[in-house]
């Protein structure tokens, strides 16, 4: 498949409608072009002009394979046993952060500055609770809920956490000096 190739869904799809947010159904046949293809989304546009994201779940639509699980993920495998360090545990977190993308941005939200903290916090069980503080680059994005979403499910899938808390947060205002020099670079502000 070539960058910026028409292609057309097989099946009908739900996708989020950027930066709005917003839920909706793209129909089978539906013709879309991908604009980008990252962490385990695809950001594309539709021949009626909308942007949307499609999961990495539903990548049969446009006819990819469902991409393998984060790096962080894949190297624990089933039934390893649970990180009992937090050190250990925050740096595969951080690991997962790093698979999480803004739509509409082709860098992570860990290099676009937009996570503000990361606690791993041992519970009584053995187990951890992560809590991360997260932002946006501009405070109206619909997108929040979904970056949140994606954040708090992949790192609730890694071994050794119980619970994780996403919250999004507004102070300090984000700006583009936070973003690291990779992404300044990537994005041609350098």
């Amino acid at each position: 498949m070539k960058p910026h190739e028409s292609i057309t869904l097989t099946r009908e799809c739900e996708v989020i409608q950027i930066p709005n947010g917003t839920k909706m159904m793209l129909p089978a046949g539906t013709l879309v072009m991908i604009t980008q293809s990252l962490g385990d989304t695809y950001t594309v546009t539709t021949e009626h002009g909308y942007m949307v994201r499609i999961a990495g779940k539903d990548a049969d639509a446009i006819g990819l394979e469902r991409q393998a699980a984060p790096a962080a993920l894949a190297e624990a495998p089933q039934g390893a046993q649970d990180p009992q360090d937090p050190k250990d545990l925050e740096r595969l977190v951080w690991d997962q952060l790093r698979t999480c993308f803004d739509p509409e941005i082709p860098v992570n939200i860990v290099d676009l500055g937009l996570v503000y903290a990361c606690a791993v916090k041992p519970l009584d069980d053995g187990k951890h609770r992560v809590e991360v503080k997260l932002t946006l680059t501009a405070p109206g994005c619909g997108m929040g809920g979904v970056l949140a979403a994606d954040a708090q499910a992949k790192i609730g899938a890694l071994p050794g956490v119980r619970e994780a808390d996403i919250e999004l947060v507004f102070e300090p205002q984000w700006d583009p000096s936070m973003m690291s020099e990779a992404a300044r670079l990537e994005i041609g502000m350098m």
